[in-house]
């Protein structure tokens, strides 16, 4: 029973360790990659900057009439851009998004409102259709390694649905990269743009530089203010990216000490019922030798009494033969 115990141990702890491997290779591929993906949310940063300060600057000289920048009176509808992954074993970097996703879709819902929704990443996907969420539009294939094309594709998708009307207003949920320990989730206003991105009418039109627009601030905010979408749709693309290789890292390691515990669990374990065998064995060996020992002492015992009982028997019969043996008469001479 202990011998078997030991083998069902030790194929245990190989399958861990073959475990072990993955999850440190993962690891290891997830950390090399969290600094390419640091880099490319800092390079996107004075891209998204400039264009920003663009749109202030052609609010402020009076073109905010924007369709892109005017409030709906009345919201009715409400779209939702959820940004997650195309995989697991990345903690609860996916559930964050998606639940934070579903409770404002939810709330909106209470407030009699309906929904869109637009997401990114096969997990988000998965999640929505498996619960029965009408979904738009769904991208999916370049969670770790965006580019800006598929920002684009995702920015028309959302710039398309609220100039036509169908849509209200567009909110991006996303995970901000802070740290490689830090990762925030994060639901913005994407469409129509927040005040914090143009002047409000109680501001004074202030231009940072003297421009002079051609053709008219309307024209070049049109052709504008769908690039500016892009370019946030692309900073959160990125700083998704950042935040999926940090979790990951996180898990995987998690993951490594987990197993390297287990491991080390399973082997005491295992060592404990290999002890339990060589003492059963030697129990065994040492009741066999003893059991031995005393078969052949009764045995020697035995052998001995026959001996003794034969010898005294012999010696009676000859005592008994020499007392009924018959007397012969002495010669006498004459």
């Amino acid at each position: 029973m202990a011998g078997g115990q030991e083998r069902v141990l030790r194929r245990r702890i190989k399958s861990i360790q073959s475990t072990q491997k993955i999850t440190r290779a993962q690891e290891l591929i997830a950390a090399s990659r969290i600094a390419r993906a640091q880099q490319a949310v800092n390079a996107a940063q004075p891209y998204s900057e400039s264009i920003r300060q663009v749109v202030r600057d052609l609010g402020a000289a009076g073109g905010g009439d924007s369709p892109l920048l005017v409030a709906r009176p009345e919201i009715r509808r409400v779209c939702h851009v959820v940004i997650a992954g195309d995989r697991g074993l990345c903690g609860a970097y996916n559930t964050s998004v998606i639940r934070a996703a579903e409770r404002s879709i939810q709330a909106h819902q209470r407030d009699g409102r309906d929904y869109a929704l637009i997401v990114v990443g096969r997990r988000a996907e998965n999640y929505f259709r498996y619960r029965e969420y009408r979904i738009d539009a769904a991208f999916s294939g370049f969670s770790d390694r965006p580019t800006y094309e598929h920002a684009r594709e995702i920015g028309a998708a959302a710039t398309s649905a609220f100039l036509a009307g169908d849509t209200d207003v567009v909110d991006v949920v996303y995970t901000r990269f802070v740290t490689a320990g830090t990762q925030v989730v994060t639901q913005e206003r994407l469409i129509p743009l927040s005040r914090d991105d143009t002047p409000t009418t109680d501001e004074a039109p202030t231009v940072s530089a003297g421009y002079e627009f051609e053709p008219s601030t309307e024209v070049i905010l049109d052709l504008l203010l769908p690039r500016y979408v892009d370019a946030r749709i692309f900073a959160a693309l990125l700083n998704g990216a950042a935040s999926e290789h940090a979790a990951r890292q996180r898990a995987m390691k998690s993951a490594t000490d987990n197993a390297e515990d287990l491991i080390t669990t399973l082997s005491r374990s295992m060592n404990r019922a290999r002890q339990d065998a060589i003492t059963t064995e030697i129990m065994e060996i040492v009741s066999g030798a003893e059991a031995l020992r005393t078969s052949s002492s009764e045995d020697l015992l035995a052998d001995t009494i026959e001996a003794r009982d034969s010898e005294l028997f012999a010696r009676h019969d000859q005592a008994h033969a020499h007392a009924h043996a018959p007397a012969h008469p002495h010669s006498h001479d004459h």
